[in-house]
Parts: C-alpha cells; sequence; structure tokens
C-alpha cells in the first residue's frame, strides 16, 4: 500500500499520504473481510503498522537530510512467514498479569518463568521467538537508578582489536575473549553438514538439514550469550570502582570491510560499549562519550599533535614535543579523559614527573547522566525504562 501511494503521488497534483490513521482504517476492513486476520489479536496489528510507519519516517527523513547512504536507514522490507522470525508487540490494554501468569488479547494465557521481579508496572510487552525456537516475553518497565558510594576515581577507555578495551587502568583493561574462534571448529561441522544436506530449491528441508542448523543456531547462541556476560561483567567492574568514566564513541561498522573483519566482529565491540552505557546509566554514574577522531595522534600529556597518522604496525606513542612514552592505547585511553574534561589525577601517568594534563573540557562531548538517554545524550526524558525478560 505504501509503495502504491508513493507512485501515485508522483504525477498527482495533490499528495496523499499513508500514515499510521489510513492503516488502521484498512486494517478494520480487512479483518471484517478476512477471517483468518480476524481470528487475531488487533492489538498486536496495529502495533506492527506503528513499527511499520515509524521506520518508513526514520528512512524517508534520512533520504531528505542527504545523509550517507552507508549511515541511511533502509525502508522497511517485507518479510515472509517462513524466514521471519514471530513477534507481538502488546501494549498496557492488551494484557494482563495475574498469579504469576501472562494474559494476552485474544484468550492466550501464558506459563512465564521470571527471570527476575518487574520493579514496577509494566507499560508494554513484546512476546517473540528467538533462533532456536524459544519464546520470550520482554516487559518495559519505569525503573529508578541504584547509586554506588562515590569512589574519587575517574576513567578513560580507548577502543581497539587486540584488547577490546584499553582503560588508564592496567586492571580494568579488557582483553580479547575471542569467544568465536573457540566455537569455529564446531560451528564449521554443522555448517558443512547443512550444506552437504541443503534442499533442492522448492523442496521442504530434510529432517537432517534441520538438525544440523539447529546445532549451528545453537552455537551461535551460546557464543552471543558469553560475549554479553563478558561485557555486562566487565562493565560492572568498571562502574562499581569509578565515578566518572570516558568513553570512547567508536563505532566499528567500518571494521567489517577491513582484514580485521572476523576479530573485531568476535570482540563484540558495539555489544560492550552499550553495555558499559547501561550499566552506569544504572547506576547514576557520569558517562561522557567522546569524538574519536585523532584520539591516536594527540598526546595526553602536553596536547600537541602527531603531523601524520600512527600506522597500525606502531604501538608505541613517543610525543615529539615533550618527549612522553606511553603505550599507544594507554596514551589514547588518557587523551579519553583530557577531552571529557575530567580531572586525571588518579590515572597512571604517561611519564614521571611529566606535565599535568589540562581539564579544559572541549565543547560538544555529551555527558550522559542520570535520566539522560544513550541515544540521544544531553536530552532529559522521563524515568528511564528497561525490559525484564521472562
Amino acid at each position: 500500500m505504501s509503495r502504491k501511494v508513493h507512485v501515485a503521488n508522483r504525477d498527482a497534483v495533490e499528495k496523499t499520504t499513508c500514515g499510521p490513521g489510513r492503516l488502521d482504517r484498512l486494517l478494520t476492513g480487512a479483518r471484517q473481510s478476512m477471517v483468518w486476520l480476524r481470528e487475531g489479536a488487533s492489538v498486536p496489528q496495529q502495533q506492527v503498522i506503528r513499527d511499520f510507519a515509524t521506520s518508513r519516517a526514520k528512512a524517508v527523513k534520512d533520504i531528505e537530510a542527504r545523509v550517507p547512504v552507508r549511515r541511511r536507514a533502509g525502508m522497511p522490507r517485507m518479510k515472509r512467514k517462513r524466514d521471519a522470525r514471530p513477534t507481538l508487540n502488546y501494549t498496557r490494554r492488551g494484557f494482563r498479569l495475574k498469579k504469576g501468569r501472562l494474559h494476552l488479547a485474544g484468550g492466550i494465557v501464558l506459563t512465564v518463568v521470571w527471570s527476575r521481579g518487574l520493579p514496577s508496572v509494566p507499560s508494554s510487552v513484546r512476546v517473540y521467538r528467538d533462533s532456536l525456537g524459544h519464546w520470550y516475553a520482554s516487559f518495559v518497565v519505569a525503573t529508578e537508578p541504584e547509586p554506588l558510594p562515590a569512589t574519587g576515581r575517574v576513567l578513560g577507555v580507548d577502543w581497539g582489536v587486540k584488547e577490546t578495551a584499553t582503560t588508564t587502568s592496567d586492571v580494568h583493561d579488557l582483553r580479547h575473549p575471542e569467544h568465536g574462534r573457540s566455537a569455529a571448529r564446531k560451528l564449521g561441522r554443522y555448517q558443512r553438514m547443512m550444506a552437504r544436506r541443503r534442499p533442492a530449491r522448492g523442496k521442504a528441508a530434510s529432517k537432517g538439514y534441520r538438525h544440523a542448523r539447529r546445532q549451528a543456531a545453537k552455537v551461535h547462541k551460546k557464543v552471543v550469550r558469553q560475549r554479553q556476560d563478558t561485557a555486562r561483567k566487565w562493565a560492572k567492574a568498571v562502574v562499581l570502582d569509578h565515578d566518572a568514566i570516558a568513553v570512547e564513541d567508536f563505532r566499528p561498522k567500518f571494521l567489517a570491510k577491513t582484514s580485521m573483519a572476523r576479530k573485531a566482529a568476535d570482540a563484540a565491540i558495539g555489544a560492550t560499549k552499550t553495555a558499559l552505557i547501561e550499566m552506569g546509566r544504572k547506576h547514576g554514574r557520569d558517562i561522557r562519550l567522546v569524538h574519536p577522531a585523532h584520539t591516536t595522534m594527540d598526546c595526553a600529556s602536553c596536547g600537541a599533535r602527531t603531523k601524520h597518522a600512527l600506522p597500525l604496525s606502531e604501538r608505541t606513542y613517543t610525543c615529539t614535543a615533550c618527549g612522553a612514552v606511553s603505550p599507544r592505547d594507554k596514551n589514547s585511553a588518557r587523551v579519553m579523559l583530557v577531552r571529557a574534561g575530567l580531572n586525571p589525577a588518579g590515572a597512571d601517568r604517561a611519564r614521571a614527573g611529566g606535565p599535568q594534563v589540562p581539564s579544559q573540557r572541549e565543547p560538544g562531548i555529551p555527558a550522559l547522566r542520570d535520566g539522560e538517554d544513550v541515544k540521544n545524550p544531553g536530552c532529559s526524558s522521563p524515568p528511564s525504562s528497561s525490559s525484564t525478560g521472562a
């Protein structure tokens, strides 16, 4: 429908729209004429329309703003029932909790295995199925921050591939866990089984192919959970020991087109950064995102910048202005503190007896505090929401 309206608007004098309101009216008419559509609850069907409208509006906005294609949100794509994983979103009027059970619109009653208690009344719930066929219920609830005692310490974090996170404190450096590399042998075995048993085009998959595909999905899921566990434990330790954290606002997407693609994907830098930001917001810590430009070229001691970018093979940073010598990633981590305007008195120095690091904060550096949005730093929002999976 959206595509038909777009084609009709090319030559029409009066433009028409295909927003959520019009699609809701079309849904009402479709439910009256189609029995199979009427058998399902209307609440999740309306939420699908809302999700589609939000996704399409974002894509159109990026096109009008001439955002580069590599950073542009694409138009929503059609999903086939055979390939797409089911996901249903219920608003407050579409579900209720009674005696530990989840009652959904349409007379569906689910017995839930709770991972943790709900801190407040949920505003919505999304029921979805993962790659292993397991069903989950993710609740959106309002939460209050859980403040931790002050420590008086600050930390700078620089992301990398050899070491996932290099910090100004040697204790909190995060080495590459290589979970994907450990599982590569087993995963390759099941993928070869899938290749041998792959069905012909248009034919149903055999039992052996489905078994191999499920085993490969189990390996993938285990690696994902290992990465999440490592990231959350490291983030918890960092947040417990520091009041303010300067984090490089690094976007690792471009690494997928380099020779380091496999190792960079296994490092899960994006997921680790998200875990650190969420953990800091949960406990009311001061998280400051620092732009990554020239962090490997600037000296943390005197602020001087090298004339040329350092090659990846050069792992030691030597300042030609003040003579400070330190590991390349350690220097970058200290630069994070300088740019974030944090006092690095408690951090390791690049050189004993070196000059003090200036503490002037550069403009444009967002500081994430309690009640601010991770994706839109600096913008206050209502009490933060979190998802409780069950």
